[in-house]
């Protein structure tokens, strides 16, 4: 009914393709939508495979591998959420009209669903949409997040009221890329400090705010359903990489990695060994973008500990930190873009400085750039599909810090090139 929102026609067979979303042969929903009977209604929305499921192509023609844990590249939720705003506010959004839709596709609810969609359901999902655009009216401030990106902490803030109208500029945007989940358990085992910001040590909080994130409230939330995908992710880990690697050179990088970035992201992709793994490194030495930190506050934090009062597992941990935490490196080379914000968007160009690394690329590409590791960012289209321009001028997006002598942006090119051939071994 509201193809015209996503672009003009779409497939039938994989309607939200043109945002990102992922379809398996034969499956009905896209990986990372799920569908329950809830109070005798069929009803779907998003879980933690929407973001946090991604896509690698060797070339433009190869066919996608489809990896659990990683980053969700392709996905472009800001669209996700502008579609929904679109679409309830247009006048096609009646109950006769999407019933006479249901009719026609001869999806054949059952009686009972079928009252329950015309006079309650259809106005019921009008009103709850209605709410959350005006509460997510901070959008209208910022620039389109692009594929693989969200403003993490904002929409928390929406979801428990607060007037944005009042909020300080420098709290405005906080985008940042989707992060992978692989090996939960050594980071539970280290205590490290979780989210881009190390707000949070504990993994049950971090899995629960992020069930928080896709709706669940204390009252629905299914803690026996978490329990199973946080003991999963305890030990799921990123695959090899698939690719051929230079073994010659890659052990060249290894004791020019050991110097120069063990200490804060570990010996490799599964040894998290380093003296400042897992810390939060503060602002003012790393160097990278200010904005996602600052829209993280102490009022935010303190709003999320109320969350699950009353409940064994009430929130207690979330606090306000002061720069950007030390993140183990597992499965690296399907993190990209770099930075928290992923404004870098090789390995090899975040160990250029700043001035160097590009200023505009393209994003949402799964096809895999081997000699810098990466995905293709040069290109702004490819086989009819346009990618989302980055401009790294823009709030947000900056493409400065993680330089310096310290960071290795002033070694060799050949030496640059040994350790980036050494963390593909990650």
């Amino acid at each position: 009914m509201f193809a015209d929102h996503l672009g003009g026609e779409v497939d039938p067979e994989r309607p939200l393709a043109p945002l990102g979303f992922l379809y398996e042969e034969g499956r009905e929903l896209p990986i990372g939508v799920s569908k329950r009977n809830y109070q005798g209604l069929d009803r779907v929305f998003l879980n933690c495979a929407v973001c946090h499921v991604g896509t690698v192509r060797e070339t433009a023609d190869s066919k996608p591998m489809v990896i659990t844990g990683m980053p969700a590249n392709n996905l472009d939720l800001w669209g996700f959420q502008q579609f929904l705003f679109d679409a309830i506010v247009d006048e096609r959004f009646t109950p006769d009209r999407i019933m006479a839709e249901i009719e026609a596709r001869e999806l054949e609810p059952s009686h009972l669903n079928r009252l329950i969609l015309r006079y309650v359901g259809i106005d019921l999902l009008r009103s709850r949409l209605l709410t959350v655009r005006h509460r997510f009216r901070y959008l209208e401030r910022q620039d389109p997040w692009g594929p693989g990106r969200v403003d993490t902490f904002n929409s928390p803030k929406a979801l428990f009221n607060f007037p944005v109208e009042q909020l300080p500029e420098r709290e405005w945007v906080g985008t940042a890329d989707f992060p992978s989940i692989w090996l939960q358990g050594p980071r539970k085992a280290g205590e490290m400090q979780l989210h881009w910001d190390g707000n949070n040590p504990s993994t049950e909080e971090r899995n629960l705010s992020a069930a928080f994130g896709t709706g669940t409230i204390p009252p629905t939330i299914d803690m026996e359903a978490i329990g199973r995908i946080q003991d999963w992710l305890i030990a799921h880990s990123p695959p090899a990489y698939p690719f051929a690697i230079d073994a010659a050179l890659a052990e060249e990088g290894k004791p020019i990695y050991m110097r120069y970035c063990a200490d804060c992201h570990g010996r490799d992709g599964r040894d998290f060994s380093g003296r400042k793994v897992g810390t939060v490194e503060p602002i003012e030495d790393i160097g990278t973008d200010p904005n996602r930190l600052d829209s993280y506050t102490r009022e935010l934090s303190a709003n999320q500990n109320t969350l699950y009062a009353g409940y064994p597992w009430r929130f207690t941990h979330f606090r306000k930190t002061y720069g950007y935490a030390n993140a183990p490196l597992d499965g690296i080379w399907l993190r990209s873009p770099y930075l928290h914000n992923g404004s870098v968007p090789t390995l090899r160009h975040l160990l250029d400085r700043a001035d160097q690394r590009p200023e505009v690329f393209y994003r949402g590409s799964d096809v895999f750039d081997q000699q810098r590791v990466g995905y293709r960012w040069d290109e702004p289209t490819e086989n009819g599909r346009t990618y989302f321009r980055f401009d790294t001028r823009l709030r947000g997006n900056s493409n400065a810090g993680h330089e310096g002598r310290e960071y290795g942006t002033e070694l060799s090119s050949r030496e640059k090139d040994a350790i980036v051939e050494y963390m593909k071994t990650f």
